[in-house]
This record gives structure tokens, C-alpha cells and sequence, in this order.
């Protein structure tokens, strides 16, 4: 699947803009402040309904403005879709396929994207958030059902959270516990399935992470991926030990993630009621990256850092064109070639060129390989521009 053409109104900093794209390399020019990533920005959200920049919607939405539009004209083979998306400051967003209004959570369903930016240096870097992140959006772009299911543990998560501080406020009384261990039912059933889900998606991600990672930087290095439980821990910090491998699980079933989640909530019983929190779960689990060994947050090089969460991205469009029905996720590239030295430009320009539809970002031409030569779009304060002389 590719994108034919992007029309935003009162999106970011564009009043209204059409952009046409063509199959093969997509090259979006400007200088820095200009709205590049605005244009990626808002085909990243059709397919993950969320931003790599912030983490309201209504961020995304002109000043002045009480509601943005995204829409987008997708082609695969003879299929043609109208995917569109209205963000509301008040209210809840809309959805449209073909002028046919759907739920908003459906839209991922029609849509599918791979996007890299200079924030995503915090896959590897950041906070173990991030990674839950990261493994959920593209849980929900393999399989869009389980966004119910991850909204219903959340919500699950939230009343325990209450009950538990309830119950630390007034002293633990009999019928609360009784209360609780219904919470904790839904809690093991929500929560083994995301985590097997999870485990699945990991084994499939670290073959093509490993791949990815040796084309971007080099064969002498070895990336790798590993889950951390917390089910699995007697724990009950918030920062997690890399450094404890037991606490890794591999390959997981719902039914095997079930059995340790009840006997970490046993065990830890006391510990949520003294701290009015749930302290285990998918909530608080990790995405552990390797380099050559040692853990990458706190060992790998700024550059190693960098290759590390590309391939991260690189995987994950491999996964998705895999199993996709629509053919090829688009590849965004948001200024990735200026962090690159021209060893490695070349590397990912050879990696990327295989793909169906790539849109790149750069502030300078030259910054992007020639083997990427394409449709160039100029950016100039919200608008597309013409090349000049």
C-alpha cells in the first residue's frame, strides 16, 4: 500500500495543504521549523492514532482552530481507500473510510506505517514506557483487537489502583479483599493475553532487529531482544534490573503467564495494600536491548544508540509487510540522514529501497543518498512550494 495524496486543514502549523505522492522515495525539503515532520506527523497518527511528538491529540490542532483534519487518498493493487480522521479539542475524534463514518480505533485497519524519528533514540535510552509503547502500537497494527484488550486492562488496572488505596486508607476489611480478588481475576485473564502476545511479538522482532542492525552498522555486532517480567520478580522497585537475567522470560503462553501472575500477586499482596498500587503486570514490564552482550541503555554509544532504535523500526516494518493483507507498510524516515555518517546512509538507503513507498524528511537534498532519488516536495511556513531556479 502506498499513499497517493495527504490534504490537511488546521493540522499543526498548515491552514490547508494537498501534498500528491508517488510510489518509490517521497522526499520532503525544507528548512528546520518549517513543517516537515508535520506531513509524516499526521500519517503516522492515521495508522497508530497517536504522535511520536506528543501525547494529546489536540496538540496536533492549528491555534485558534477548534478541530484539524487528516485525510488520505491509499492505493494497493486496484483498491483505492479514503482514509480521513478529524481531531476535536472538545469532544470525541471522528473517522471516515471511503465518506463512511467508522470508530476511530478502526482506522489502523486500513492504514499501515512505520515511522523513525530523532525521539525514538528513547527506545533505547528512555524509560522502560516507552518500550511498552512501542511493542503495543505494533501489537494493535498486527492485530488491531487486542487495542480492546489493552483498553480493558487499563481500565482494570485503574480500579484495583483505587480499591488498593481505599483499602490502605480505611484498613483492609474482609468484603475489599473479597472485591479485590474479583479485580485480580480480570487483571490475570487481560493481562496473561498481553503478555503472550508480547512474548510472540519479540521472538519475531529479534531475528530481523539482529538482521537490521548488522546491515545499518556492521556485521561484528550482535543486537538482541529479551522481555523482562515482572511477573517473574520478587521486586518491587520501579526501575528494573537489566542486569538479573531470571527475571527475563522467553516464550510465554497466556495459560504459563497466568499461573506466575497469581502467584506474584499472592506474594505481593501486602506490598500493593502498604503502597495502594498494582505492582505487577504488563504495566510494568520491559523490552530488554542487547548490543554484543551488555545491555544497550547506559552501554551503547550515542551512534550505537542511534543504529539500535532505526533497527528497532526496521523490524518492525519487516513483521508488518510480512503479514500485512495491504502489502507493504510505508516507511517514514523523519531526519534520520543527517545523524548518519555516509557509511551508514548508504547501508540504510540500500536497507529502505526495497520498500513499496518510503517518505523522508531532510533539511538539505544531499543529505539523502542518491540511491533514494525521487518525488521532492519543498516546505516552506506551511506550504508547498516550488523548487526555485
Amino acid at each position: 500500500m502506498y499513499v497517493t495524496h495527504l490534504a490537511l486543514t488546521d493540522f499543526r502549523n498548515y491552514e490547508s495543504v494537498e501534498v500528491p505522492m508517488v510510489p518509490g522515495a517521497n522526499i520532503f525539503v525544507g528548512s528546520n521549523g518549517q513543517g516537515k515532520t508535520n506531513l509524516v506527523e499526521a500519517l503516522g497518527y492515521l495508522s497508530t492514532l497517536g504522535s511520536h511528538r506528543v501525547s494529546v491529540d489536540h496538540a496536533m490542532i492549528r491555534q485558534g482552530q477548534d478541530s484539524a483534519i487528516v485525510r488520505a487518498r491509499l492505493e494497493h493493487g486496484d483498491r483505492q481507500v479514503l482514509a480521513e480522521v478529524q481531531l476535536n479539542r472538545t469532544g470525541a475524534n471522528r473517522a471516515q473510510v471511503n465518506r463512511s463514518p467508522i470508530k476511530t480505533r478502526e482506522l489502523p485497519r486500513y492504514f499501515s506505517s512505520v515511522l523513525f524519528a530523532p525521539e525514538d533514540l528513547a527506545l533505547v535510552r528512555g524509560e522502560p514506557s516507552g518500550r511498552r509503547r512501542f511493542m503495543d502500537e505494533l501489537l494493535v497494527q498486527k492485530s488491531p483487537r487486542l487495542s480492546a484488550v489493552m483498553t480493558d486492562y487499563e481500565r482494570v488496572v485503574k480500579q484495583r489502583n483505587t480499591l488498593l488505596k481505599s483499602a490502605r486508607a480505611s484498613g483492609v476489611r474482609e468484603g475489599q479483599l473479597s472485591t479485590l480478588e474479583i479485580w485480580d481475576e480480570r487483571l490475570i485473564a487481560f493481562g496473561s493475553e498481553i503478555i503472550e502476545a508480547r512474548s510472540t511479538l519479540i521472538a519475531e522482532l529479534t531475528p530481523e532487529v539482529a538482521s537490521a542492525y548488522a546491515s545499518i552498522a556492521g556485521e561484528e555486532h550482535v543486537a538482541s531482544l529479551s522481555s523482562l517480567l515482572s511477573i517473574l520478580s520478587d521486586r518491587v522497585d520501579d526501575d528494573a534490573d537489566l542486569e538479573t537475567a531470571a527475571l527475563r522470560g522467553g516464550n510465554i503462553t497466556a495459560q504459563e503467564a497466568a499461573a506466575h501472575y497469581k502467584n506474584a500477586l499472592a506474594r505481593l499482596r501486602r506490598a500493593e495494600l502498604d503502597r495502594g498500587l498494582t505492582l505487577v503486570g504488563p504495566h510494568r514490564d520491559d523490552l530488554v536491548l542487547t548490543l554484543n552482550g551488555l545491555p544497550a541503555r547506559g552501554y551503547a554509544s550515542h551512534g550505537e544508540s542511534w543504529s539500535f532504535a532505526l533497527s528497532l523500526k526496521l523490524a518492525s516494518a519487516a513483521v508488518l509487510r510480512r503479514e500485512a493483507f495491504a502489502g507493504d507498510p510505508v516507511l517514514i524516515l523523519d531526519d534520520v540522514f543527517a545523524e548518519l555518517d555516509q557509511t551508514r546512509r548508504a547501508r540504510l538507503a540500500h536497507a529502505v529501497a526495497g520498500f513499496e513507498q518510503v517518505l523522508i524528511t531532510a533539511a538539505v537534498r544531499d543529505d539523502v543518498p542518491e540511491e533514494l532519488d525521487g518525488n521532492i516536495v519543498r516546505i516552506r511556513a506551511g506550504r508547498v512550494v516550488e523548487e526555485e531556479s
